[in-house]
Formats: structure tokens, sequence, C-alpha cells
């Protein structure tokens, strides 16, 4: 059986200067929370290159290996090695109910259901205290594939309606935490949403290690509206109202309100129609700056964007740069204009 390091241990990182010139002032930089420890993010471990699959292969994923591994820790997960199985091993496979399948062995039939399932209850109590900010899972995999993993009848029938064993008890108990497969992490969009949301979710932790107040709160609040504006317009009325009227609320149930709504914000997808309203919002704050070429300027931009001519980050940069040369604090302020770092260009492509 093969052993499985603990975790890929990668540089810290500062997620609140990313995107920035390096000729940003120390004013500009001031108030900026500058984060102290690397996100922290479960992953299957064959994704990583480690031989652990049933044919004592792998599936390493060169961007989770070469591009995200820069900016993450991984905490590293094989149920199947895990729960006792060998390497290599037999086959597995989900059979019945999709909604509560049986693990099973192909060839000699054996039921693994329980032997998964208790092992996984226990590595889920493990990873409470992981401080994880998402997980990304193994398609397809009859222990870790989210969705649309093959469930077969016995009887020659097969339907993609099932989760892996031990995927769905993780997102049960984790309802709130950004999870996603390797696979969709290779579209721009999903993949964008994904690392916005884990970056979210940490700073979102590092907001609960402080004393809770209403105060830091509603600075959170300020910072994250238009990421926030940009998936969900209703979401966005909810929260704003929620923060407005904190003092109605003990703080522990304030919070709790406040990060439902906030992860549930964030999973809803976005659309270059809700880009593009939260760009025209964010033109008015120069109003008064911009001369009619300039402002005309963005206008086109924006409306590029919006029909598909150009990516994201052109409008953005624009943007951007307006904020700094105008001094404009409070779109300086804003994650929409820098979620994440600049390196994994992720607006390059949305």
């Amino acid at each position: 059986m093969i052993s499985i390091p603990i975790a890929i241990r990668i540089r810290h990182l500062d997620v609140d200067r990313m995107g920035r010139e390096s000729s940003a002032s120390a004013s500009e930089e001031s108030g900026r929370k500058i984060m102290q420890e690397t996100i922290r993010l479960g992953i299957s471990v064959c994704l990583l290159g480690e031989k652990v699959r049933y044919d004592g292969g792998h599936k390493r994923d060169a961007f989770l290996t070469d591009t995200l591994g820069k900016f993450v820790e991984y905490v590293q997960v094989c149920p199947e090695t895990e729960c006792g199985l060998g390497v290599p091993r037999e086959t597995l496979r989900l059979e019945g109910d999709p909604d509560h399948p049986r693990l099973i062995n192909t060839q000699t039939r054996k039921d693994r259901t329980d032997q998964m399932s208790t092992w996984a209850k226990n590595r889920i109590t493990d990873l409470e205290q992981a401080d994880l900010c998402g997980f990304i899972f193994k398609k397809k995999s009859p222990s870790c594939g989210m969705k649309q993993v093959r469930v077969c009848n016995g009887k020659g029938g097969m339907v993609r309606k099932g989760s892996g064993i031990f995927a769905r008890m993780f997102m049960n108990h984790f309802p709130l935490l950004p999870a996603e497969e390797e696979e969709r992490l290779h579209d721009p969009g999903l993949r964008e949403n994904f690392l916005e949301r884990i970056f979210v979710c940490k700073r979102w932790r590092e907001l609960l290690s402080e004393k809770k107040s209403r105060s830091g709160l509603t600075d959170f609040h300020t910072r994250h509206k238009l990421l926030i504006f940009s998936h969900s317009q209703e979401i966005y009325r909810i929260m704003g109202k929620l923060v407005a009227q904190a003092k109605n609320f003990p703080q522990d149930e304030l919070y709790e309100s406040y990060q439902k709504h906030l992860m549930e914000s964030l999973a809803i997808e976005t659309t270059p129609a809700k880009h593009a309203d939260v760009l025209q919002h964010m033109t008015g704050y120069f109003k008064k700056q911009l001369s009619g070429d300039e402002k005309q300027e963005l206008i086109e931009l924006i409306e590029h964007y919006r029909i598909g001519y150009v990516p994201l980050i052109v409008p953005v940069t624009r943007i951007n740069h307006f904020a700094r040369k105008y001094d404009q604090s409070h779109l300086k302020s804003q994650y929409y204009l820098n979620p994440h770092p600049t390196e994994l260009q992720l607006k390059n492509h949305a």
C-alpha cells in the first residue's frame, strides 16, 4: 500500500496586493489586510501525480500542480487507499439507487460501502480542523466524483446521476464550502468562479479569526460589494439590508446569516451582462474627472466586452488605471477589480 504525504507546502501569498503595479504608493496599500497564510484546499491526490489509482497510475493536472499550486497548500485525500484498499486494486462502481448507491467491486462483487462510509465519516471530522477553503475532486470517480457519476442497476442499465461516496458525504457536511471537479476547472468561467470563491472564503476566515464586530463586517462587505453584485443583485440587496440593520441582530446570528448569503451568492454564475452592469456602475465614479473622449472609450470597451470582442481584463484594467489616476479610494478597495493573483490570468479569458 502506498503512503500518502499529508500536504504540499507552498509559499505564502499576499492576496490583497495582487494585480497592483509595483509603483503603487504605501498609502494605496495601507489598510489592506495582508493574508498571512496560504489558502488550504483539499484535493483528490491522484490529481497531483501520486500513483494511487486502481491501476497504479495517476491523473496529474498541470494547472493544479504548476499554476494554482504556487498559491495554495493542498491537503491530499485518497478515499480508496486511505480506507484500506491497495494499489493496484480491483475496480469499483456505484450500484442501485442513484441517491443512495452502494460501492461494489466490479468482479468479486464485494460491497465496500460501509468500509468507505466509516472511513469518510472519520476523515471528514479530521478535515474540520484543516481550515479548508475548498476542495477539488476527481471527476467520475465512484468515491470522489461530485455529480454525473455512473450508477449501474445491476442488470446492465446505467445512469449518470450519482455522486461518489466520499464526495457526497463531504459536500453534505460542508454545504457552503467551494467544491469543484478538475475537468470543470478547464472551463475559464468555472475556473474563475471557483478561485474567486476560495479567495473570498480565505478572507472571510481571516475576518472570523478576529474579534467579531459590526464595523469589521461592514468593512468586509463594503470591499466585496461589487463582487457580490456581479453574481446576484437580489442577494446583494438582502446582504446590504442585513449589514445596515446589523445592530438588530446578535453578532453570532449576524455573521452566520451573512456567511450563508455570501457563499450562496458567489456560487451563482456570473455573465457578461452582469459584469457589464458592474463596470457601467463604476464609470459613475469618474463622471467629473473623465474627458468626453475618455468616457466614450470606456463605454465602448465595456460594450465590446459585453458582446465578446474583448476579455474582461480589458475594461477592468482601464478602470483600475482611472481609480489610481484619480485616487478613487472606494474603487481601489474593491476586490472585484483585484479578486485574485494576476499570475492566474483568469480575466484574460473571461
